[in-house]
């Protein structure tokens, strides 16, 4: 299917995706649009970045068509709120010549303005599990109508716990629908779990789970510690061709700290976010660099989902995730939509220990590098090589139980050469 009328979409949703600059259909919506629009349930599997959203969408608006009545009749589930104001700003996108009406519920901010929203008329749901819950519970929402019903990122939901508040949503809303579920990874636990909600499913997958888009360089750079971390940092941002970046960390302290650093070098346009931050305070940083008007966005794992920005040319992990799924999720913020893009890791030597085991994930090798020369390399502080070592330990432990630790290795080393030294006496 070379184009968007292959589909037999209408006439109005057409048109949008021409305006939107849709070309050729991306692989993933080849495989589940025609199995969507059929009617079948669909469990949706590929890299982030290649047009997931798009292809649930369009199917969900060629069965709701027009808006009609006041209740809605699908309900999108999302984990986070960065990725609830993406899918609502496609939703709009592809709605523009439809008098669809989508509603979005998220937390963070107040209640009252959403019930409002829903009161006026709604017909597709956009929300996390718990303010929907929330909503409903309130009296404010009738699900009676509900006869989509679509889980994106499902993984990341069950990873942070929403399967509780989904159970609960299953209980009130129509047994009998549609349902569609999306992802780019899609491990075997969270397989066995959507088979309580998926009838007979249509797998529409097109790549290996867990692998990142073709269109992404990656690379590791061994660097031995924080400071010497951020001076790579700043030698990379000397350079103009970073012209979007997405820097991730593990943690709001070192986000902020980061953030810092780059604001008081004057390296670029810089925001932060994280879940500290105030809900107006992301949203508008998420614009800005959407935008353009922003050079760096720095972020936990909190957006790793949720930013989706066509032209995003260098992600950087400061640090590496120790959920693996993650890496895929950050680095899938470059190289979308076909365009070219590049994802470079920094670890120390604890981390080193992870990048086996995310190759596994992906499936394929990440090559490593040196640093330049250009770039100094500090000591690393006797605080600091501590809790490296002290991570090596937790994660040899995690493989080998019996593992005692660096320290009994050492003491042990220590009475094997006593030992030696006494049988040579003898």
């Amino acid at each position: 299917m070379d184009s968007f009328q292959s589909f037999k979409l209408n006439a109005q949703l057409i048109r949008a995706t021409e305006d939107a600059g849709f070309g050729e259909p991306t692989p993933i919506q080849q495989k589940a649009i025609p199995l969507a629009l059929a009617g079948h349930d669909v469990l949706g599997i590929a890299p982030t970045g290649t047009g997931k959203t798009a292809a649930y969408l369009l199917p969900l608006m060629m069965k709701v068509k027009y808006a009609q009545g006041d209740d809605p009749r699908a309900l999108i589930l999302a984990p986070t709120r960065e990725l609830i104001l993406q899918i609502e700003e496609t939703f709009k996108q592809l709605a523009v010549y439809t008098d669809l009406r989508p509603v979005s519920l998220y937390g963070g901010v107040g209640m009252k303005s959403q019930i409002e929203a829903v009161n006026a008329g709604v017909d597709v749901i956009i929300a996390t599990p718990g303010r929907f819950m929330d909503v409903y519970l309130k009296g404010e929402l009738i699900t009676k109508q509900i006869k989509t019903l679509v889980l994106d990122e499902a993984d990341k939901m069950m990873d942070m716990g929403f399967m509780p508040q989904i159970r609960r949503i299953l209980e009130v809303i129509p047994v009998k629908r549609q349902n569609l579920l999306f992802s780019a990874t899609m491990p075997e636990k969270v397989i066995r779990l959507s088979h309580e909600f998926l009838e007979f499913p249509e797998t529409a997958e097109v790549s290996p789970q867990a692998t990142a888009a073709d269109t992404i360089d990656q690379v590791v750079f061994e660097v031995p510690n924080l400071k010497t971390k951020i001076n790579f940092l700043r030698h990379l941002l000397q350079d103009p061709a970073l012209e979007r970046v997405l820097i991730f960390t593990r943690t709001k302290k070192v986000a902020d700290n980061v953030y810092k650093f780059i604001d008081r070098k004057d390296l670029g346009s810089v925001r932060v976010i994280h879940s500290n931050k105030g809900q107006n305070s992301r949203i508008n940083a998420m614009n800005q660099f959407k935008e353009g008007d922003l050079r760096i966005l720095v972020s936990t794992d909190v957006s790793a989902r949720g930013i989706d920005v066509s032209n995003v040319s260098h992600v950087i992990n400061f640090e590496v995730p120790v959920v693996y799924e993650d890496y895929v999720h950050r680095i899938g913020r470059t190289g979308r939509a076909l365009q070219a893009g590049i994802a470079i890791t920094f670890a120390n030597k604890a981390e080193m220990m992870h990048i086996p085991k995310i190759e596994a994930l992906i499936r394929e090798e990440i090559p490593v590098r040196k640093l330049p020369a250009e770039v100094e390399v500090t000591p690393t502080p006797k605080e600091e090589q501590i809790e490296i070592e002290r991570a090596i330990d937790e994660l040899k432990r995690k493989e080998d139980p019996s593992f005692k630790g660096a320290f009994h290795e050492k003491k042990e080393r220590t009475f094997k050469k006593k030992d030696t030294r006494k049988k040579r006496r003898r």
